[in-house]
């Protein structure tokens, strides 16, 4: 069952989050919950792929947010996207952080980058051990108690990285791969070479031929996850594509490139993908949630490092 068969929600929803032009055709658009506008999109540019997009204004009555809190033997308990909203109740959820080891079969895990849940900082910015792919220190969003969002980036002066520049409050904050949107503008990261020496990524990784600006970990094409805001920091957006059931994934610079032109995101990190990436949804009418996204991991989705969760009111 799909959510778009509610046809009369559709006449709604916000002007900006409507696709443009062409990437207008197969896009259902609804409001399941207040405040929450819910985007399933077909499109056949770059490549054919499905689209799941969430925008949240983050200022609506009943919107609450909150991050898959610390535990275990090393700074989280990984569960799937769909137990973590289960247990919380919530309506919404997103898988977020990068987590290491990978692979692993082990329950507990460290999540890779600045993590925070309900103003309990259990995670600092790093330098990781995928740099070949990772930033060290990158930017993360924090979402404050009061559902003030913006990007913060790391306090040089702590050692233990679990401090920011901005003068905020930290409440539920997330970090990714690297931040592919900056200012409007699509970043994706290049690496340290002689042509490129203020590169922020190290040439490496596993393989017969290490990932650098010749063949880069940013051009893979897969499924993927992202996290944007507005640039009036009011609207948040949730952002899934598959590589499953006939979608064939993109790049984290064609997931900025739509953010920017069809979803009016300013900000926008990229989180953890592949089999990880997952989006669950609670049925506003049978309370019932599942994932609206194909996993490429398996049917439940990948037990993940972190979960964002969305909670809203019908």
């Amino acid at each position: 069952m799909r959510w778009i068969v509610l046809a009369a929600v559709g006449l709604l929803v916000w002007p900006s989050v409507q696709p443009s032009g062409k990437s207008r055709q197969a896009a259902g658009v609804s409001r399941p919950f207040t405040g929450v506008t819910y985007i399933d999109r077909e499109a056949t540019t770059p490549r054919a792929v499905h689209l799941h997009v969430v925008q949240i204004d983050l200022r609506a009555t009943g919107i609450r947010l909150k991050l898959s809190p610390g535990g275990g033997r090393h700074e989280v308990v990984r569960q799937t996207v769909l137990e973590f909203l289960t247990a919380e109740r919530a309506q919404i959820a997103i898988n977020a952080h990068f987590f290491y080891p990978w692979p692993t079969t082990d329950s507990d895990v460290d999540v890779i980058g600045f993590a925070a849940s309900e103003g309990m900082v259990y995670s600092g910015f790093e330098t990781p051990v995928q740099r070949y792919a990772l930033l060290a220190d990158a930017p993360a969003l924090n979402i404050d108690r009061r559902n003030r969002a913006g990007i913060v980036h790391r306090d040089p002066r702590a050692v233990d990285g679990k401090r920011v520049r901005e003068r905020v409050s930290i409440w539920t904050a997330i970090a990714g791969s690297a931040q592919i949107v900056t200012d409007g503008q699509v970043t994706i990261p290049q690496y340290r070479d002689e042509a490129h020496p203020a590169g922020a990524l190290e040439p490496g990784g596993a393989g017969a031929t290490p990932f650098s600006n010749a063949r880069s970990w940013y051009d893979g094409v897969t499924a993927r996850s992202a996290i944007g805001l507005s640039k009036d920091g009011r609207t948040l957006t949730l952002f899934t594509v598959d590589a499953r059931g006939g979608s064939l994934g993109l790049t984290p610079g064609e997931v900025a490139t739509m953010l920017t032109r069809d979803y009016g995101v300013w900000q926008a990190l990229n989180l953890d993908g592949g089999g990880s990436t997952t989006l669950v949804m609670e049925d506003p009418v049978t309370h019932v949630a599942r994932l609206v996204n194909t996993s490429s991991d398996n049917p439940a989705g990948r037990s993940v490092g972190s979960t964002l969760a969305i909670f809203a009111r019908q």
